[in-house]
């Protein structure tokens, strides 16, 4: 029987922190439903972009539109294996709902397994069930939690989490690797076939989503996920782009997250990794033109290695020539590339519809995330039980 969890969502909740757990999770086998007080199924919650940068807080700018896919009226919390809460500046006022706080304090009565990350542990403060328990968050959310009771713990990294019985607590998005490995053992899951080496194929604007969700998803599994740019070296930088639609006649631009490169691209060669990852956005377009990509493209598919590619990835992929007779599918405007290029086009209806052929995974766009990750899974041989 399949496993679900909850998300307890609110408008300016941090981006990454809802969606890379949400469509990890999904690509996972997992139900899951993500919720806000005062809204129903189709609604939207703005996001927010944080990151740290030369001030002496983060910085703030608009993320993604997301959207719920139950009511919080309808949810019934004894039906739900787990729950799950980003951070973000959405708990700042979720922590005075008391239809929330209920909810969470059936979560903690019950002994299910309860994640939460940044300054989604104020919620939990103020739902007083962080005393007497170890805990971390984002630093500025140490006095709350003390106050609350509970026994602050200051990790090494922000890649590292707490764990205290059933719950789950982590300081910024960089912990979600560990954060929904542990989530998911707690929920009775276990991960084989993930001993797997995988490099992405990174640049400049990428679309965020594109790149952060498989990326972190991939490293949940156990997976080591090398992120390599031309021309860039490991420990720098790649400024990513949010694309979305909002009402406008093509999607919107707006800056995303950097994204850290931690591997060489001059380093790089297809015998090193099991499978190759392409993210969308407007990287394609240059990296596109660049021979050594094109060869190292190749060189994965000549190997027969699983390559996987969504929205407008597939313009390297037509690029290299390694499209022909394939069957594919991309973000729409990119049919004429897939098209030239030799590829048999599949329509991408709706627009999360992911297809496989032979090594070739590919997607639209990244509400396909969770069927391009699990069919990625597939090919590589990883598997998540319950």
């Amino acid at each position: 029987m399949a496993k679900s969890v909850l998300i307890l969502c609110g408008d300016f909740m941090e981006d990454y922190e809802v969606m890379v757990p949400f469509q990890a999770l999904l690509a996972f086998g997992i139900n899951v439903h993500a919720v806000c007080p005062g809204k129903k199924a189709g609604d939207i919650c703005r996001t927010a972009v944080h990151q740290l940068s030369v001030y002496q807080t983060y910085t703030e700018s608009r993320g993604h539109n997301f959207t719920l896919n139950a009511s919080f009226d309808e949810i019934d919390a004894s039906k739900y294996d787990g729950l799950l809460i980003p951070g973000g500046r959405a708990p700042e006022y979720l922590s005075l709902n008391n239809s929330v706080l209920e909810i969470v304090r059936k979560f903690s009565e019950s002994g299910k397994p309860i994640a939460s990350i940044c300054h989604g542990q104020l919620i939990l403060a103020t739902a007083d069930v962080v005393r007497g328990r170890k805990c971390t968050a984002f630093p500025s959310v140490k006095p709350v939690l003390i106050a609350a009771g509970s026994h602050w713990v200051q990790c090494d990294s922000d890649a590292r989490c707490v764990k205290d019985g059933n719950l789950i607590t982590g300081a910024t998005y960089a912990c979600h690797p560990e954060l929904i490995q542990i989530f998911l053992e707690c929920l009775g899951g276990k991960i084989t076939g993930a001993d797997k080496k995988i490099l992405f194929l990174c640049g400049d604007f990428m679309e965020d989503y594109e790149v952060m969700v498989p990326f972190q998803a991939l490293q949940a599994l156990g997976c080591q996920v090398d992120a390599v740019c031309p021309n860039k070296r490991a420990g720098s930088t790649c400024p990513t782009a949010i694309h979305d639609f909002e009402g406008d006649q093509t999607y919107t631009e707006k800056p995303g997250h950097d994204f850290n490169i931690n591997a060489d691209f001059d380093r790089s060669v297809a015998a090193d990794y099991a499978a190759l990852f392409i993210p969308g956005g407007r990287a394609p377009e240059y990296l596109a033109v660049d021979q050594k990509v094109n060869d190292l493209v190749n060189d994965f598919m000549a190997a027969t290695k699983p390559v996987a590619s969504v929205c407008h990835g597939q313009q390297i992929l037509a690029a290299a020539g390694a499209l022909k007779g394939k069957r594919c599918t991309a973000y729409p405007a990119v049919k004429v590339n897939v098209v030239l290029g030799g590829g048999l086009w599949e329509e991408p209806e709706p627009i999360d519809r992911c297809f496989t052929d032979g090594n070739l995974v590919t997607g639209a766009a990244w509400p396909g995330h969770p069927q391009l990750i699990a069919q990625f899974m597939c090919l590589l041989g990883i598997n998540v039980s319950f």
